[in-house]
């Protein structure tokens, strides 16, 4: 750990957010507390406020959020999200759901004290919610940022992962908090081929005529998105923190995926011609938005398109992983997802560049994704920890 920020004399207030300025310097802060870190990665400003709007993010059509800022001095120190899902409600207790829990998140602090005020002030919001247990940081859900890295900070984190000081862990254990949940993420070093027996079990599954691996279809894509997320939320319905992703959420988070999606980077395995499983892979995008310092106007736009147009980058991230839940445990679905990503390793180097590769997160008690992982001789390299605490 870190040496922690001397703590001021001054007193801190917590206050919610309540206009457009207030939204402006929630999200503006992270690069206050952050930018001095090497390994962490601006955001992208507007992806922030839309995550955080109501108008824009269909999360919000099952859940509610509050906000609160922290101020010292006349300076904003301290952020924190405090949550109600209605989808975490309705989940089985043993999932990380169930009555009385809420969540917060989106945590952000200049000090220990800071710290410990913002937690207390979401605490309250929970209470009052008639919450007896709170589950964090999710930023807002599972879906999007959850867990706070406890190791793994030598290195900037990939497209769509956190990154924070590892002052947090003590500050949130401070006040209470012991984690439920680890999630791994784990670096695989792409340029030469899977493991012989790995090999082995692709070219049966070659051979195997009941087998069809293609790319999705980029010109069907709301209907190719549709299908992927449908395997998803089939396969991981009995993951822990698992919740279903509406329709609405589907067509959300297609829309913001569509361009940095490659029809060679997303696989869907048939067997009889009957979709059961998938593989997601996506450029590093963190790769092409860092020196955009969050700000795509009035020029980062254009970089982006045109960085986009012809990607290489070092780095590809493998989020999502799925075969349907009556396939799981099966010879085939391992046999499956060995020959999805050896396909899409081959066209990370070929075509793109790639030299790396980063799998997850994976929880830790997933032990089927956990094998596959390390049959293929990937190694842990990011830990991201979710905490309760009963209220």
């Amino acid at each position: 750990m870190s040496a922690s920020p001397a703590l001021s004399a001054s007193p801190v207030t917590i206050r919610p957010v309540e206009e457009a300025a207030d939204r402006k310097a929630f999200v503006d802060l992270a690069w206050t507390l952050n930018q001095a870190d090497p390994n962490w990665i601006p955001p992208l400003k507007t992806e922030v406020h839309g995550l955080i709007d109501p108008r824009t993010n269909p999360w919000f059509e099952h859940a509610e959020a509050r906000l609160f800022l922290a101020e010292r001095d006349g300076q904003v120190v301290g952020r924190i999200s405090a949550q109600i899902d209605q989808e975490v409600i309705a989940m089985p207790v043993e999932q990380g759901g169930g009555p009385g829990t809420g969540n917060w998140g989106m945590f952000e602090a200049a000090d220990a004290r800071v710290a410990a005020e913002l937690i207390a002030r979401a605490e309250d919001f929970l209470r009052g919610r008639r919450c007896h247990r709170a589950i964090g940081p999710y930023s807002l859900s599972i879906w999007d940022e959850p867990g706070l890295l406890v190791s793994g900070f030598d290195h900037p984190p990939t497209v769509m992962m956190g990154h924070n000081k590892p002052d947090y862990q003590d500050w949130i254990e401070a006040a209470g908090y012991s984690g439920v949940k680890d999630l791994y993420t784990y670096e695989l070093q792409i340029t030469q081929p899977l493991p012989p027996l790995i090999q082995r079990i692709v070219s049966s599954g070659e051979r195997n005529e009941r087998i069809r691996i293609r790319h999705v279809d980029k010109k069907r894509f709301e209907e190719e998105a549709a299908l992927i997320l449908g395997i998803l939320n089939d396969a991981w319905s009995d993951n822990w923190g698992f919740v279903p992703l509406s329709d609405e959420e589907i067509a959300y988070a297609g829309k913001k995926l569509k361009p940095i999606v490659f029809e060679d980077l997303i696989r869907v395995a048939e067997v009889d011609g009957e979709p059961v499983a998938f593989m997601i892979t996506l450029p590093d995008l963190n790769e092409f938005t860092r020196d955009l310092n969050g700000r795509l106007f009035p020029f980062g736009w254009a970089k982006l398109l045109l960085r986009l147009r012809n990607p290489k980058v070092r780095t590809m991230r493998v989020p999502l992983m799925g075969v349907v839940k009556r396939l799981q445990a099966t010879r085939l679905a391992s046999q499956l997802a060995f020959m999805m990503i050896e396909y899409i390793r081959r066209d990370s180097v070929a075509r793109y560049g790639a030299t790396r590769s980063e799998i997850g997160w994976i929880l830790e008690d997933n032990q089927g994704m956990r094998s596959i992982a390390e049959t293929i001789e990937s190694k842990i390299n990011k830990v991201y920890r979710i905490y309760e605490k009963a209220l």
